[in-house]
C-alpha cells in the first residue's frame, strides 16, 4: 500500500537520496565500461554498495507506506565520458553528489535509525570518493565536510 499524499520532510529527503542512488548505479555502468581494468575491483565494490543502499532505501520507504520513486529509463551524466580518466572523474562526481544527498537525510532525519543509516551512507561515499581521487592522483583526496561546501 502506498500513500497518495505528497512526500515531505525526512521521507522526501530519503526519496531524493534514492533518486541519486538510481542515477549513480546507472553512471557506474559507464565507469565500468570506460575505466581501465586495474579499477575493476573498485568498480565492483562501489556498485555493490550503491545497489545495496538503493535496495535498503526502497525497503525503508516501503515499510513506511511511502510511494517509492521509480528509476528513470536512462540518465544524463554531468560530464562527457570518453576516456578512463573521464570515468574516474565521473565516479568522483557521483560520490560527491551521493554524499550531498545523504547529508541532507542526516540533517532532516527524525529517527535515530534513519540518521545512522544516512551517516553511514555519507561516510561510505566520502571514502569511495577518496579512493577515486587517489586513483586519479587528485589532491586533496578528501573533503573536510563531505556532502557540503562548508
Amino acid at each position: 500500500m502506498t500513500s497518495a499524499e505528497p512526500v515531505s520532510g525526512p521521507d522526501a529527503a530519503l526519496c531524493d537520496a534514492l533518486a541519486t542512488e538510481y542515477g549513480v548505479v546507472y553512471g557506474y555502468g559507464l565507469v565500468s565500461a570506460y575505466s581501465l581494468p586495474e579499477f575493476n575491483d573498485l568498480v565492483v565494490t562501489t556498485i555493490r554498495q550503491h545497489r545495496e543502499r538503493r535496495d535498503q532505501t526502497i525497503a525503508m520507504l516501503t515499510g513506511r507506506s511511502v510511494e517509492v520513486p521509480l528509476a528513470a529509463a536512462g540518465y544524463q551524466v554531468p560530464i562527457p565520458v570518453t576516456t578512463s580518466n573521464d570515468a574516474l572523474r565521473l565516479a568522483i562526481r557521483m560520490e560527491n553528489d551521493t554524499a550531498t544527498a545523504w547529508r541532507a537525510v542526516v540533517e532532516q532525519a527524525r529517527e535515530a535509525s534513519d540518521r545512522e543509516f544516512a551517516a553511514t551512507a555519507l561516510g561510505q561515499s566520502a571514502v569511495l570518493a577518496a579512493h577515486w581521487n587517489q586513483a586519479l592522483d587528485n589532491w586533496p583526496i578528501t573533503r573536510a565536510f563531505p556532502g557540503g561546501e562548508d
